[in-house]
């Protein structure tokens, strides 16, 4: 069976990548075509009007899109997990050489950046932060880091920006910061214009990150991709394949990016500036089991999120969304596996 997948070029599309590099698609006899897609907005549209029959996709975005609230409706589910965490907050070297933070804890970098902020709005000029999308937890993870220094949501303008964009928007003073994935905030640090503030997982932990969402019409027929795509994850999770799967996702073909760079985001060791400084965050992606499972506890955190961003009904209309989010997720379909 042919499958056609999109993806956006991030790490955490690895279990898709080495589904279809390293076989495990094939022995469940499917031939994957994977196809780099240019932002999530696009992503979610080709889903759903069927030019994709799956795809690497935001957890929020895939639950908006299937209920009707971003985009053309999609009759989606979610039957698989393939990550946590992954993200970070960058900021322009200028902008945290003038916030000049006490220190590198997460809590320090967020009151330094508030005070800056509120500098900068009472002169009319708002600082800018990137995220990939309303839908993401990248736009979540920007809320609780502003809360933690105590600074008003309306006191910074949010822009989405698709992730691999985010260096160049840095670049040219497009954005003041942004939160993306890996690798591009390394990225960022290594070509001298950024430094990361904080790790989402230190603000987050264990956020659901990026899902398996699959077309409805695949129905049974989507079992095998489920068992591959869920194979590679935990193939992917082996520390001892870190290297081998850095040099293949480091290829021009998927995210062009030096292997050395992504492999040190594999094993969490993250270089957070130009001059080298580091954080060991063993739980900065986390790929494999603890990822697979779309549970229940991932949903409520998801559509508290969501509906704290003013995204989804609250109140009367709450009732109903939770119960058409329920039927989205399908853990059964990764139980159906044996894995």
């Amino acid at each position: 069976m042919r499958l056609h997948l999109g993806y956006v070029p991030l790490l955490d599309a690895a279990p898709l990548i080495a589904a279809a590099e390293f076989g495990f698609a094939a022995e469940e006899g499917l031939d994957l075509d994977l196809s780099a897609e240019p932002s999530w907005a696009t992503l979610r549209d080709r889903l759903a009007l069927g030019y994709l029959d799956g795809a690497h996709m935001l957890a929020p975005l895939a639950l908006a899109s299937a209920l009707g609230f971003s985009g053309p409706p999609a009759d989606l589910v979610v039957p698989l997990g393939l990550n946590l965490n992954g993200n970070a907050v960058t900021l322009s070297t200028g902008l945290w050489e003038a916030m000049a933070p006490a220190d590198d804890e997460p809590q320090s970098a967020a009151r330094a950046f508030a005070g800056l902020a509120e500098a900068r709005r009472r002169q009319g000029r708002p600082l800018v932060l990137g995220t990939v999308h309303p839908f993401s937890c990248h736009t979540y993870a920007l809320r609780h880091f502003l809360a933690l220094g105590g600074l008003d949501r309306a006191a910074v303008r949010l822009v989405a920006v698709p992730p691999q964009h985010c260096v160049e928007a840095l670049s040219r003073g497009i954005v003041d910061g942004f939160c993306a994935g890996a690798p591009w905030n390394g990225v960022a640090v290594a070509a001298g214009i950024g430094r990361i503030a904080a790790l989402a997982c230190e603000i987050v932990p264990d956020a659901p990150e990026k899902v398996l969402a699959l077309s409805a019409r695949l129905g049974e027929g989507a079992l095998p991709l489920v068992r591959a795509v869920a194979r590679a994850g935990l193939w992917c999770a082996e520390p001892g394949n870190r290297d081998e799967l850095a040099h293949r996702l480091a290829a021009r073909s998927w995210l062009g990016q030096e292997a050395a760079l992504i492999a040190r985001c594999l094993a969490g060791e993250i270089v957070l500036d130009g001059r080298g400084r580091r954080r060991h965050a063993p739980g900065y992606i986390r790929l494999g089991r603890p990822a697979l499972q779309p549970g229940a506890a991932q949903l409520r955190w998801l559509l508290a999120e969501m509906r704290e961003a003013g995204q989804i009904p609250a109140g009367e209309g709450a009732a109903g969304t939770v119960e058409a989010a329920r039927r989205i997720y399908r853990p059964d379909l990764l139980a159906a596996c044996g894995l």
